[in-house]
């Protein structure tokens, strides 16, 4: 795992001190994914972990069927950094992984319509993951996105990139909205988050917008005895 992560790092590094040294400069094309496998001696994998997290932290954008581009100045600076469950929970030392429990198109019904500021009976996505730290549920994510602006959300494989992974990249987050609150939930979502009897959930509601379009809400569901706000994880007690 070690040896992966340097790898992944040192073609990020690449990539940065290429911008840093303005060999590309703000709206040029960087390397592709190919290129960066035969530049760097690296696998495909390795090579596209290093462009996913450059969209996310707003340094690249990719513009399907052309490329990634270094990042404008002015796009840079609005860019909010919304941190992917998966980075969170690996700079922690843990491992984190998920199961996809449903992706698809569906109606809007008339609350997620009037969320999203569309129809109502509109096609739009929606996906059920469960995100693991270990082997431990920790978060729970219910996700609803405008199909309008991203036509191909449900086409992605979620078991090698997370949602927000995905939507950073192809729809940077320019504009977002969070509402918290402690929840009793109901007994099917507290089935899948194993939780105790006297445990809570977190739940943060997010909405994210690009360039002034609603993309995305999402329900992220977290254990209240193992979550804790501001990017940090703990192990659940065994007892």
């Amino acid at each position: 795992m070690k040896s992966k992560d340097k790898r992944y790092t040192q073609v990020k590094n690449y990539l940065l001190e290429g911008i840093s040294q303005q060999l590309w400069t703000a709206g040029e094309r960087v390397p592709s994914e190919n290129e960066l496998v035969d530049l760097c001696k690296v696998s495909r994998m390795t090579a596209r972990r290093a462009l996913q997290e450059l969209y996310s932290e707003g340094t690249l954008v990719r513009i399907q069927g052309k490329g990634s581009f270094v990042a404008k100045e002015k796009q840079q600076s609005s860019l909010l950094q919304i941190r992917s469950i998966s980075a969170e929970i690996k700079e922690q030392g843990f491992e984190h992984h998920s199961q996809l429990l449903l992706c698809e198109l569906q109606n809007a019904d008339t609350s997620i319509a009037s969320v999203l500021n569309i129809e109502a009976d509109q096609l739009c996505a929606h996906s059920q993951l469960l995100h693991f730290q270990n082997q431990t549920p920790i978060q729970l994510e219910y996700r609803w996105v405008n199909t309008a602006i991203i036509p191909d959300y449900v086409k992605q494989d979620y078991s090698k990139i997370t949602p927000s992974e995905y939507l950073s990249s192809v729809a940077p987050v320019t504009e977002a909205e969070h509402k918290v609150e402690a929840i009793i939930g109901d007994e099917n979502i507290r089935k899948i988050l194993d939780l105790k009897e006297d445990e809570a959930i977190l739940l943060l509601q997010r909405k994210t917008w690009c360039n002034g379009q609603l993309v995305s809400y999402a329900r992220l569901y977290h254990p209240g005895n193992s979550y804790s706000l501001g990017t940090k994880f703990s192990t659940v007690n065994s007892d």
